[in-house]
């Protein structure tokens, strides 16, 4: 039973900051910021402290969570990598990846902390297993941040090189003609080896160029990720799941008319919601595997909505399960994942193109990170628009990517993975 007190929160900033310096001193950490978009029902949700861990590769891991779970009805925070494909399908992966993550781990957290509220003002929980929620604030408010190497900057080379990508968007493009499959998100790795980073201020920088509202710090050893993400994976309320798959993306504009004009384009794109729709269909039949007949319903196709430094075109897809049980969610997440936003449609065939044409292992890139609640109910983003980071080898890496459809522009296509590389190239100036 966990030990819980509540405290008021005067200022978001101060106590935002102080968390994610507690939480980064951890050797497991997640930490969770909505950045005040209406996402969620709290504003800043942080686990550290792994009282059980479970860490598991592909090929029998979803029923080692399955099992880690009904062990603990608990908090589980952690996450699920895009390799876990090969246990789903008859797929597999043979490129190189520098990071090195497991590819499922989840940890039964020390301490909860979530910051809740709005705009009439906003208070703290804290919910501990061992600990004194009185001792716990005190040491978060008190929290002097480590002195960290200042970041040199960093350079991010291609793995791949320009013309090379465009010929392979040419190349899936001819796949799509042939019938093999009708879109493919295609992704490309930027990357640079001995870096040298301070990941809490890298992530403090491109929370700050883009208050995404998924956005995420994670702590797995020396491992970081460092995540803008604009994207819901999958949550869970009760017996109702909702997917918002993300397809379509344009730049910020520099002037308010700027921004009308191009969320008017990127409304009236074919091929943009052409993209979506593709990708909406197929959530819906991952969700029709699970959900009561006739539940399945799109609550919004191809809207627009603006951030920081993109607009984006994301529709909400959600469903209602036969009942409110562990495995029957879990279930439901296992044959979403991964998400058809991340992969294309046929997801299978297009999987098995990405393995081809892509030069790096995704990794957690395109997985899902969030957790899991006592009452069942989770949340997990999609992990884009991210640095992943290995402290002790220096190596760190930035994926991008994009749909590839028949109407594909190759050009214009590695521009949109440019836009998509933006903040966290800014963020890793130094």
């Amino acid at each position: 039973m966990r030990q819980e007190a509540v405290f008021p929160v005067e200022d978001l900033v101060f106590w935002k900051n102080q968390l994610l310096h507690w939480a980064a001193g951890h050797t497991y950490a997640v930490y969770l910021d909505s950045n005040e978009h209406a996402t969620a029902e709290w504003e800043c949700l942080v686990a550290a402290g792994a009282h059980q861990l479970l860490e598991a590769p592909a090929g029998n891991a979803f029923a080692a969570l399955e099992a880690f779970q009904k062990q603990r009805p608990d908090w589980l925070f952690g996450y699920f990598s895009y390799d876990l494909k090969n246990e789903l399908e008859q797929l597999s992966s043979h490129h190189p990846d520098g990071v090195g993550l497991p590819d499922l781990g989840f940890f039964q957290p020390e301490t909860v902390v979530s910051i809740q509220g709005g705009a009439e003002g906003y208070y703290l929980q804290i919910a501990c297993l061992q600990q004194n929620p009185e001792e716990v604030i005190s040491l978060i408010r008190n929290t002097i941040p480590e002195a960290a190497t200042p970041s040199r900057g960093v350079t991010l080379q291609a793995r791949i090189p320009k013309e090379e990508y465009l010929q392979i968007v040419e190349a899936i493009r001819a796949h799509i003609a042939g019938g093999d499959i009708y879109e493919m998100n295609f992704c490309q790795e930027f990357y640079a080896e001995n870096a040298s980073i301070a990941p809490v201020e890298v992530f403090k920088k491109l929370k700050a160029i883009s208050r995404a509202p998924f956005s995420t710090f994670l702590r797995w050893q020396e491992r970081y990720l460092l995540s803008a993400s604009p994207e819901r994976f999958l949550q869970k309320r009760g017996e109702k799941i909702l997917s918002q798959p993300i397809k379509g993306t344009r730049k910020r504009g520099k002037t308010p008319e700027d921004d009308e004009q191009i969320m008017s384009e990127l409304a009236a794109s074919e091929k943009d919601r052409s993209e979506n729709v593709m990708i909406v269909d197929l959530v819906r039949n991952d969700f029709s595997r699970n959900c009561m007949p006739g539940t399945v319903l799109v609550e919004e196709l191809c809207g627009i909505h603006t951030f920081a430094t993109v607009h984006q075109m994301i529709s909400t897809v959600s469903g209602i399960l036969p009942d409110n049980q562990p495995e029957t969610a879990l279930r439901a997440l296992k044959d979403c994942f991964p998400m058809g936003s991340m992969t294309g449609a046929p997801k299978v065939m297009a999987m098995e193109l990405i393995e081809r044409y892509e030069k790096t292992r995704r990794g957690l890139y395109s997985g899902a990170v969030g957790y899991f609640g006592p009452d069942g109910d989770f949340d997990f983003n999609v992990v884009i628009r991210s640095i992943l980071y290995h402290a002790l080898t220096g190596y760190c890496s930035a994926q991008v990517g994009g749909a590839i459809v028949y109407d594909s522009i190759p050009e214009q296509e590695y521009e949109e993975c440019l836009v998509k590389a933006d903040a966290m190239v800014r963020a890793l100036r130094g």
